[in-house]
Parts: structure tokens; C-alpha cells; sequence
């Protein structure tokens, strides 16, 4: 099992890096990485951008491939996952991590990695956006970046390329910070995640979205 670092938090921040991966597989034990990028951001505006393709040392299965169009000829001359990932982790650094299903997927591959060619951890906390887009736009009844991006009437052309995605994503969480101050949506005193408007035995009440971390409420 994937090592996990950091915490997951569900907040807005000014200044973080967001981040996508594009694999062979979905297992994070027996699969590998074969494409990174990253956005650096700062006050809210992209500052850098990196990208870099990853030779994994196996042929890409031909189901990645149908995916996100990554072949063995374009990742002939890559760097290995080693050098890919201490590249990214020094363009990281120690800012918040952003991206979307990154909880369940991209983290444990980012952990993995790291400890297995590196023997470096990753202590960064992160932002998984699915965790906001299913609290702020529970209307939709699915709540993949592409649905979100689509719900923002943002282009969603090239999905499943780790850059297209990473700026998909970024204007989709600033987008959504934007929903949650026309809401009104203040932070949680105790942890610092966005309070979201729930409905309770006795009407709407504030909850914090870092819920079951978090049990923090407060009267509307």
C-alpha cells in the first residue's frame, strides 16, 4: 500500500502548485508514472509551469495509450522516474499541492515514487478539487474535472494530458473559490477548510467540509 504525507485540506489558497500525473495503470504498487506537470501559482496568477514525459523502463500498455495518447517512441528519450520526480519535487518545493482525484490516485503515486527511487518523503499538504467541486456543486450528478470544466464553460479539448489538465484544474479551483465567496462561505475557526451550508434536524447550518476530520459547526 501507497505511503500517504501531508494532509488533505479543503481550502483556497493564495499561492500552490498544481499537479497532474498520467500513468500506466491505476495500481500506484505496480504501476508507473510516464508524464508529470505542474503549475506554480502565486496570489492567485500562474508564475512557472513544468512538464516533463517519464520513461517508466517498460512498454506503456496499449489501454494507458488509448487514454492520454503517451507511447513508448515519445518516452524513448525521457528522463526516468527518478530524475522526473526529483525534478518536479524541487519545482514544488514545499507549497500545497492542488489537483483533482488526487487523494485516491495521484498522492499515493507521488508517495510511491518518491520513496521507492528517491528514498525521499513527501510531507506536502494538498487540495483534492473532486472534495470541493462535490461540495460546491452538488447539482451535478458527476464531478470529474472534465464535468467541472464544463459546468464553468471552460475548454476541456486535450483532457488526459498531464499540462492540459493541470490548467483545466487551476481555473477550475480558482473558479470555484469564487463560487464560495458569492456563498458567503466562511473558514473554520478550528482547522481552516471552508465552512459549507448543510441542512440539519432544525434547519441550515455552517459544516466543516474537512468533515469527518473536522466536526466543527456554527449557526447560519
Amino acid at each position: 500500500m501507497a505511503e500517504k504525507s501531508g494532509r488533505r485540506l479543503n481550502l483556497f489558497a493564495e499561492n500552490y502548485v498544481v499537479f497532474d500525473l498520467e500513468t500506466t495503470g491505476l495500481s500506484p504498487n505496480t504501476e508507473e508514472i510516464i508524464e508529470i506537470s505542474g503549475i506554480r501559482v502565486r496570489g492567485h496568477k500562474i508564475q512557472e509551469e513544468f512538464s516533463t514525459l517519464v520513461n517508466p523502463g517498460r512498454p506503456i500498455p496499449p489501454a494507458a495509450t488509448a487514454i492520454n495518447g503517451i507511447t513508448d517512441q515519445m518516452v524513448q528519450a525521457a528522463p526516468s522516474p527518478a530524475a522526473a520526480l526529483e525534478q518536479f519535487l524541487d519545482f514544488a518545493g514545499k507549497d500545497i499541492l492542488v489537483g483533482h482525484n488526487i487523494h485516491t490516485f495521484d498522492m499515493l503515486f507521488l508517495t510511491q515514487g518518491a520513496l521507492k527511487t528517491l528514498n525521499r518523503k513527501v510531507d506536502n499538504d494538498y487540495v483534492d478539487t473532486l472534495y470541493l467541486a462535490r461540495a460546491g456543486l452538488p447539482q451535478l450528478s458527476h464531478h470529474r474535472l472534465t464535468d467541472v470544466a464544463a459546468y464553468f464553460h471552460l475548454e476541456t479539448k486535450g483532457a488526459h494530458r498531464a499540462l492540459k489538465d493541470c490548467a483545466m484544474n487551476q481555473e477550475c479551483y480558482e473558479k470555484l473559490r469564487e463560487l464560495g465567496e458569492k456563498q458567503d462561505a466562511p473558514a473554520c475557526p478550528k482547522c481552516g477548510s471552508l465552512l459549507m451550508k448543510r441542512k440539519g434536524r432544525y434547519g441550515e447550518f455552517w459544516g466543516c467540509s474537512a468533515f469527518p476530520q473536522c466536526r466543527f459547526t456554527q449557526n447560519i
